[in-house]
């Protein structure tokens, strides 16, 4: 006998306002247990036979599931059984997953777990259910048998998808205001299968935000963190309207064929997610390139045609590290695979960063045994809300601070509307309840503008984010918690033959590395190791040169002709800015030839021609500004560069102490703190 749970409040309430659409979440694990369905498949079934509170109408419901996933469902490995029965009996209904393809204008059903790759199909169910068409629906099937046809005899006679016939929003919408606040992202996150006594208020907030690109179009987010954490559960598990995708795609794929014949994911599902980005490595560059144009606008071009998509985009992926390694050693960015990592201007895209390690790894205590919608109702709900939009209901009580730009702004009224629609369907919300989702949404958008400006692009550098109140006129400011140790160049005493250098490429982008020069028994070579290349390499060719034809001025004749130089150059920002390091490389040779730290805290700018004569720095703005970000208390500054010093910013001029020089040996002595 199955054990009576106490139900609280919360489920007597929803289970009084929203009779039969709403299930105990516990039956569903239960079920879920013993049949690989997705769980929308399964609240399907159990909405229909157990949606009371009534214990023994709850247990006979539990076993008419049961019996019929047993009779009905179809395990893989059961595929000939199930066959041969639909041939014994001519006439079979069972629940499976079909998808269609269209061969020689003939469309051919695919029925996964029946094993058989063409099955007929009346062509008007592919005209009713396009989704048919691109990674297939779950439905209820009865299956026939046509001895007229050997090669292939079975036929769909009909095809109910498992998902609601019909929902009334407006319904769902005077229901709502029936719920305080609390008790409503209580329900919703019950619905989502989560337990929210458990969870502090920020943390269901974060969990209810994965829910958004279900009801946003068009909305661009990610979420990057510890496995176990069930980041892609919503998108996968929640809707049949979502995909995920697991692996590297293609444009036809995902926006479809050239002669428009086939449609794109984006125009067929309401979400496309990407599980474990890190796999997307060997993804073609096009593909980026077209989700590039498609994030911004919807738009996409195929042959000659603009069209357009509604689909949100939604990207999955495990951290290595726990995140205040990420902050100190780089961006929050760095598990991404390259051709997204590199690409700036699609990063930029992203209008939520979702920090998925303060998502706790799933437990039993996480998982509700309460009262949630039937998945497929809560499903229907957020789809229906895609149609409409919140994002002008910031402007009713405040207005947004002047470092968000047009790109910033559109990120967080597009969360912002995400959340409405989640939490105030109805649209009805206090001002102090819009302001908590507006610091939300906020920080969503800045965690993407730090990663970005952490990478080095001086065009990223306004990320002081703020909001202002319309009546008192009181500005706030929101931060990202994990924000702080960002300082890649230590304050400590480095090791003789470690510096810190940057650089400045034509379009504002600065590099940022630390040169480790270390010394071997040798006959006074200069051998490159990681990171050394084109200008950089060439650069500290001429910089050892210099030094190779002046040993005897600066005392280490006999150290330059006994040794071989090692020089690696490790690329902080990961952004592969090219750099000339002449200088700072030859204080980091002379530091290790000398057996001396350089000064704690340091930075050389400059580079150095063959002769010794010093070239100045393209800009000293941005370099300035990434040495102070990053923890720098003094900057090597060539003389030249003395005139543009004071067009650097007064924050930058009271944090990093310049120190100037115009020839390579006063700069070598000053930044080993010689005479």
């Amino acid at each position: 006998m199955m054990k009576t749970l106490e139900r609280d409040e919360l489920d007597d309430k929803v289970n009084r306002v929203f009779a039969g659409k709403v299930v105990r979440k516990d039956l569903v694990r239960k079920v879920k247990v013993g049949a690989n369905v997705p769980v929308f498949v399964l609240e399907y079934l159990l909405g229909k036979y157990c949606a009371s509170s009534d214990e023994v109408a709850i247990q006979m419901g539990l076993q008419v599931v049961n019996d019929t996933l047993a009779d009905g469902y179809i395990r893989p490995d059961e595929s000939t059984k199930a066959q041969s029965r639909v041939k014994e009996q001519t006439r079979h209904t069972f629940i499976d997953k079909v998808k269609v393809r269209l061969v020689d204008s003939h469309y051919w059903a695919e029925v996964t777990n029946f094993g058989h790759k063409f099955v007929h199909i009346p062509d008007h169910y592919v005209r009713d259910y396009d989704r048919i068409l691109m990674g297939g629906i779950w439905a209820q099937i009865e299956m026939t048998w046509d001895d007229t046809d050997e090669k292939a005899p079975f036929r769909i006679a009909k095809l109910t998808p498992i998902q609601l016939a019909t929902f009334d929003l407006a319904e769902y919408r005077k229901l709502r205001a029936e719920f305080s606040t609390d008790e409503w992202i209580d329900f919703i996150l019950r619905s989502m299968g989560y337990e929210p006594g458990v969870m502090e208020r920020r943390l269901k907030l974060l969990f209810l935000s994965r829910l958004i690109p279900l009801c946003e179009r068009n909305y661009n987010m990610v979420e990057l963190g510890p496995r176990g954490t069930g980041k892609s559960y919503a998108i996968q598990e929640l809707s049949p309207y979502s995909a995920l995708l697991t692996g590297p795609t293609t444009v036809a794929n995902l926006f479809g064929h050239m002669n428009g014949r086939r449609k794109g994911m984006v125009q067929i599902w309401d979400v496309v997610g990407f599980d474990e980005v890190a796999d997307l490595q060997k993804m073609p560059k096009e593909v980026i390139t077209t989700m590039k144009t498609y994030c911004e606008s919807g738009q996409f071009q195929r042959g000659h045609e603009s069209m357009a998509g509604y689909a949100s985009i939604a990207m999955f992926g495990n951290t290595q590290q726990p995140i205040d390694v990420m902050v100190q050693t780089g961006h929050l960015f760095a598990p991404m695979p390259d051709v997204i990592r590199d690409d700036m201007a699609f990063i930029d895209r992203l209008h939520f960063y979702l920090p998925g390690w303060e998502m706790p790894k799933m437990r039993n205590e996480h998982f509700t045994d309460g009262y949630g919608f039937v998945v497929d109702y809560l499903a229907e709900a957020l789809r229906d809300l895609r149609k409409h939009n919140f994002t002008e209901i910031i402007d009713h009580h405040f207005s947004l601070g002047a470092h968000l730009n047009a790109r910033d702004r559109k990120a967080v009224r597009r969360t912002v509307s995400g959340l409405m629609k989640i939490l105030y369907p109805h649209g009805e919300v206090s001002k102090e309840d819009l302001e908590e989702i507006l610091g939300l949404a906020i920080e969503g958008r800045r965690r993407v503008k730090e990663q970005l400006k952490k990478m080095g692009s001086f065009e990223y550098y306004h990320t002081s984010f703020s909001y202002q109140d319309n009546a008192t006129g009181e500005e706030r400011f929101v931060g990202v918690p994990e924000q702080g140790g960002r300082d890649l160049i230590s304050a400590e005493p480095l090791p003789p033959g470690t510096i810190y250098t940057a650089s400045v490429s034509g379009d504002g982008t600065v590099g940022l590395y630390r040169l480790e020069v270390s010394l071997s028994t040798g006959t006074g070579k200069v051998k490159p190791a990681g990171g050394v290349s084109g200008e950089m390499k060439e650069s500290i060719l001429r910089a050892f040169n210099y030094l190779r034809a002046n040993k005897n001025e600066f005392g280490v004749a006999r150290e330059v002709d006994t040794a071989d130089f090692h020089v690696e150059a490790i690329d902080l920002l990961g952004n592969r800015v090219t750099a000339e390091v002449g200088v700072a490389f030859f204080i980091a040779a002379f530091s290790a030839l000398r057996k001396t730290s350089p000064q704690p805290g340091l930075m050389v700018l400059g580079d150095m021609s063959i002769q010794g004569n010093i070239k100045p720095v393209r800009s000293l703005i941005e370099p300035l500004q990434i040495a102070m970000d990053n923890g720098a208390k003094r900057a090597m500054i060539p003389i030249a560069n003395k005139r543009s010093f004071f067009d650097v910013s007064a924050e930058v001029l009271e944090s990093v102490d310049p120190i100037f020089y115009g020839e390579v040996r006063q700069a070598a002595f000053k930044a080993l703190g010689l005479n």
